[in-house]
């Protein structure tokens, strides 16, 4: 585990014009409802839960279910995928700031994967993180992303892997242009401990299958949660959510810029 002086995560950019990674936003970039944002310590803990990743620049695609056709906004013509493609100028950049035996070896920006209407998007990254921590990349939690295509989440071991940092698309929508802009979310990467999905740690999960098997402490739990919460008319809204934002703080480590809150 790292200590808190230690960046648990390091970006590298390599495509200027890409947006700076930023810290995911506790409200979902101000779509969630007032209700949820002031009361479900659930739902905004996990909106804020790692860094968001943008597209490197203004892209529209068009999948006829077969082939990809991809341009920046603006263009006027559309490009066939066929089945890679370089960011604008970056090769050339790539080539000037690499030492010369990487010449000719700067990622592609886009590539159309074998399966049908899947695509990769480069955002422009490179990643590591500390000893014994991955990244998984997902889609944004809880913030709702432009129709016509899903993602599919990965965790990578950026701590044993330096790489660019990719996202993986599947169209769902034919004949219908599907625009990523430059100031929208694409991603989400969250750090995680690798014991966390460790199969040691995932075989070891207990389940009570019924009721009877209940012991005194759960039945005891359960009502400290909800029974007792529910019969005391004047309770306050949000209870579990002033509780979880006090043991946050109480084990941030110095001050709430320590724990990259804000």
């Amino acid at each position: 585990m790292s200590d808190f002086a230690t960046p648990i995560l390091h970006f590298y950019r390599l495509i200027e014009e890409a947006r700076i990674p930023q810290r995911a936003d506790r409200s979902a970039a101000g779509t969630l409802p007032t209700r949820a944002y002031r009361y479900c310590e659930a739902v905004t803990a996990a909106a804020g839960y790692g860094w968001w990743v943008f597209p490197p620049t203004d892209l529209q695609f068009l999948w006829d279910g077969y082939d990809i056709f991809w341009q920046c906004t603006g263009w006027e013509d559309w490009l066939p995928l066929m089945p890679a493609a370089q960011f604008p100028g970056f090769a050339a950049r790539f080539d000037e700031a690499a030492p010369a035996s990487l010449a000719g070896c700067s990622p592609p920006f886009l590539t159309a994967l074998p399966e049908p209407g899947t695509l990769q998007i480069w955002t422009g990254l490179l990643a590591r993180t500390a000893p014994d921590w991955s990244l998984l990349v997902r889609a944004p939690a809880n913030l709702p992303l432009p129709g016509g295509f899903s993602m599919y989440e990965g965790i990578v071991e950026t701590d044993r892997w330096f790489g660019p940092l990719f996202i993986n698309l599947r169209f769902t929508r034919t004949s219908v242009p599907i625009r990523l802009r430059p100031d929208f979310p694409l991603a989400q990467v969250q750090p995680l401990p690798r014991m966390a999905y460790a199969e040691r740690t995932l075989s070891v999960a207990d389940i009570t299958a019924e009721m009877a098997g209940f012991a005194a402490r759960d039945w005891a739990d359960y009502a400290t949660t909800i029974a007792d919460a529910n019969a005391d008319p004047d309770r306050s809204f949000g209870s579990y959510a002033v509780s979880a934002r006090k043991r946050s703080r109480r084990n941030c480590p110095s001050k709430a810029a320590a724990c990259g809150s804000g």
